[in-house]
């Protein structure tokens, strides 16, 4: 894999890398990140040739699109592209909770915010207007709607989906696209069925899809992907290692594994073993053989860290591998691969 390759998104201009670093790790994700790591992993991710960085308001709530601004804020912005998100926003906490920890979602020592779930239309507004202040940024390249979806929301789906809809957030999202403050339109989710809804209420460039089209799992293949090929939606492919199982954290989709999936995982471990893969190699590659899918977002707190990513990226990957992971059932028939 070339770091310089980039692919188009058919319905505008942007043409987005193939890897991008994804920043939820400098909102501090499960642990603290001090500012200076967060610093230097976007300064190495640069130095390395990464030109695609994407955030969102609800990491840290707010820290993460901070680190992320100041990184960037002395370079060209032509050089640079930055997804974030809209569905939350982020609220001043009557008292500070600053030094108090870990809060019920996983961040270590956020920001004294909160978060407000809000897709409306003067909701997304405002998000947009905060994120572009806390990016130092006077326009976002990609606007993905973040964690709209029944797996996330349950009961309360119908609710934000309505805001979405009757209440105007779709609109809002083609509005900021026509004035220019946006480029391009998305969901940002672990669900691919909620973008197969969204692609009927509005006409969408590029959705971010977290885990739902991996190595280890491919529920989305069809119909989903072979509906965004033929309609020219883009797809930015995120979670590769599934919540790091394939990188052997034990974890899936942000718990722990069930037996089944871990079975699985060792035995994609096995075949890549047999031909000496790397599994996180062929994990980060796999999604790029899909014609709907221009790009792997890939999220890291050091650079230790992203060093591995760029070196498994690079790495070369036989055909018979591939073929192997088909004849063993371990990857979808119907899968485009190398």
């Amino acid at each position: 894999m070339n770091l310089s390759d980039r692919r188009r998104l058919p319905r505008t201009d942007l043409a987005l890398p193939i890897l991008g670093l994804g920043c939820a790790q400098m909102g501090g994700l499960y642990r603290s990140s001090p500012l200076a790591e967060s610093l230097e992993t976007a300064a190495y991710a640069l130095e390395a040739g990464i030109r695609y960085f994407d955030t969102a308001p609800y990491y840290g709530y707010g820290r993460s699109e901070h680190r992320l601004g100041a990184a960037l804020c002395d370079l060209p912005r032509d050089e640079i592209i930055v997804s974030t998100k809209v569905g939350r926003l982020i609220r001043a906490n009557a008292y500070s909770t600053r030094g108090a920890g870990a809060d019920a979602n996983g961040w270590a020592d956020p920001l004294p915010f909160h978060q407000v779930y809000d897709y409306s239309y003067d909701g997304i507004l405002r998000s947009v207007e905060d994120s572009l202040q806390r990016l130092s940024l006077a326009r976002i390249d990609i606007l993905y709607v973040h964690d709209i979806g029944r797996v996330t929301h349950g009961e309360k789906h119908d609710h934000y989906w309505g805001q979405l809809t009757t209440g105007g957030g779709f609109r809002a999202l083609g509005d900021l696209r026509r004035d220019g403050r946006v480029t391009a339109i998305g969901l940002g989710v672990n669900e691919w069925e909620v973008i197969r809804d969204a692609m009927q209420e509005i006409d969408l460039d590029c959705s971010m899809l977290a885990g739902r089209y991996t190595l280890l799992e491919q529920t989305s293949l069809s119909p989903f992907l072979d509906e965004c090929v033929t309609r020219g939606h883009a797809i930015v492919a995120a979670g590769v290692f599934n919540s790091g199982l394939l990188v052997g954290n034990g974890k899936f989709n942000y718990a722990d594994a069930p037996p089944e999936i871990l079975a699985r995982a060792e035995a994609l471990a096995a075949v890549a073993k047999d031909f000496a893969v790397d599994l996180p190699a062929a994990a980060l590659q796999f999604p790029l053989a899909h014609p709907a899918v221009v790009s792997v977002v890939t999220g890291v707190r050091t650079r230790g860290q992203l060093e591995s990513n760029l070196a498994w990226f690079g790495t070369d990957i036989p055909a018979d591998f591939w073929q192997a992971l088909k004849a063993r059932g371990l990857v979808h028939p119907a899968a485009p691969v190398f």
